[in-house]
């Protein structure tokens, strides 16, 4: 028995020793490295081509989309002499290798923006509805999110943690105050006082909610949602809605998402991811989800994770990366997100009860430095997004339309983005887009898009550069002196 006992000993730790000592993997090179290393030969140093041709004009003769060039960079393409790399990059390598191309030729196709950011004072032609721009109101600091109130008054959040309220006086010219009284927020990188929305039965509950990177004394901070009313210019009766563990607080400020909208009861809103890689995939955490509540923050007894052992109660959907953008569509009621990616694979998701977005086992980005977050794309039960970007145009907002001032636009999803200072007009139909526009582009960076009582688009936009004001913009139609 003793000699048995020995012999088991001695194996376990054998097995110990060749698992220990199992090579592993290498660690996944950057795509520009091996840009250099291995393409820039035929290609050229700046990928205008050299013994073969430009990969930027997008006339690649082998390939016409992502899932081309991979199989191009994968197989190589015998005739034309260019070798296979499947034995000398991985399959994430290759990806991170399509994403610097798609980003190379972007980049040639559209030159940067003039930033010069003056408002057209002409008539704008979109494909239904000619249009003026008109500046609301301006000096503001980073505008995050937009709200209307019955009465008219214009509710603005900025990075900073102010809540400006406007409104129009005799003369049509818009004042502002600042609302005192807020929560305090971390008001760092992409943190601040966040999106804010009314309760959809604000006139006779005086609701407000508000989603805030929510700051702990150690300088860790992550997100909340809170709600609250105003009264005579202060912000009073806060109560808090989500917060999350104590232990998910973290001292990154970047993905905090985040978004609310209300739909037969219920509240939707959006939480990033944090930075926190991976937590999207963990049920147990609230990063990189999208959580159903009652507007009171109690749990619907119908979620689908109600009865899940170890996950959050709360969450109607997971595997979101940077979630800032929430829609309900005003007649079938589908439930749209907007999410950043990293370098790339910025998504547009139909969004489903339970489902599970794929972040980060799949992804049409790569990691900031070069480096691959996956190697794939697609996997069985996780969603496709609706849309996605590569390279990243920064979305953020997206809102239906519901006004009656452009009636062909009616119904129709905006979409704003950040990076590219674009608003974009959507036409969705049973979960997928039928046809885009891009309406505005070089105005600033859109934070937020929103139906105004009289029926006109209201865009706030954050202007790059140092000592620039911000300001809130609407879209009048033409004929509309």
């Amino acid at each position: 028995m003793r000699r048995l006992l020995l012999l088991l000993a001695g194996a376990a730790s054998l097995s110990a020793f060749v698992l220990h000592a199992a090579p592993q993997p290498p660690p996944s090179r950057d795509a520009n490295t091996l840009y250099t290393q291995y393409c820039a030969g035929c290609h050229g140093a700046d990928m205008q081509g050299n013994r073969a041709s430009s990969l930027l004009d997008k006339k690649w003769m082998n390939a016409s989309d992502d899932v081309g060039l991979r199989r191009v960079i994968r197989n190589g393409v015998r005739r034309s002499g260019m070798p296979a790399f499947s034995k000398t990059f991985s399959d994430s390598e290759i990806s991170a290798l399509v994403v610097l191309i798609r980003e190379a030729a972007h980049r040639n196709a559209d030159p940067a923006v003039e930033e010069t950011y003056e408002l057209p004072d002409d008539v704008q032609h979109s494909e239904r509805h000619p249009y003026r721009v008109e500046k609301v109101i301006t000096d503001l600091d980073v505008p995050w999110g937009l709200a209307f109130l019955p009465d008219g008054r214009l509710l603005v959040t900025e990075r900073n943690g102010k809540l400006t309220e406007s409104k129009r006086n005799k003369n049509g010219q818009w004042t502002k105050r600042t609302i005192k009284g807020t929560p305090p927020v971390l008001a760092r990188d992409e943190g601040g006082l966040l999106a804010i929305t009314p309760d959809p039965d604000y006139a006779t509950n005086r609701w407000l909610y508000l989603t805030l990177s929510d700051p702990r004394p150690d300088e860790t901070a992550n997100t909340k949602l809170v709600r609250g009313r105003i009264s005579k210019g202060k912000w009073v009766d806060q109560q808090t809605i989500y917060e999350a563990p104590a232990e998910t607080y973290t001292n990154l400020a970047i993905n905090f998402g985040s978004a609310v909208v209300f739909h037969n009861g219920y509240m939707f809103f959006s939480f990033g991811e944090r930075g926190e890689v991976g937590q999207a995939q963990d049920l147990s955490r609230p990063n990189g989800k999208v959580h159903r509540l009652f507007p009171d923050g109690r749990i619907p007894p119908d979620n689908p994770f109600v009865k899940k052992s170890g996950a959050l109660s709360s969450i109607w959907s997971y595997g979101h990366r940077n979630p800032q953008g929430l829609a309900i569509h005003p007649v079938t009621g589908e439930l749209w997100e907007t999410e950043h990616g990293p370098r790339g694979g910025d998504e547009l998701n139909y969004i489903r009860r339970g489902r599970n977005y794929g972040w980060p086992a799949i992804t049409y980005g790569m990691n900031y430095d070069g480096t691959p977050v996956s190697s794939r794309t697609k996997q069985t039960g996780m969603e496709q997004p609706v849309l996605h970007w590569t390279p990243s145009i920064a979305v953020s907002p997206i809102r239906f339309y519901t006004g009656d001032a452009f009636p062909h636009w009616k119904n129709q999803l905006f979409l704003g983005a950040l990076a590219q200072q674009e608003l974009h007009r959507l036409e969705v139909k049973g979960g997928r887009v039928i046809h885009q526009e891009l309406i505005l582009k070089g105005q600033g960076r859109v934070r937020d898009i929103i139906t105004g009582p009289d029926g006109y688009l209201y865009v706030a936009l954050e202007i790059p550069g140092p000592d620039t004001p911000d300001h809130v913009i609407r879209l009048v139609p033409a004929d509309v002196s």
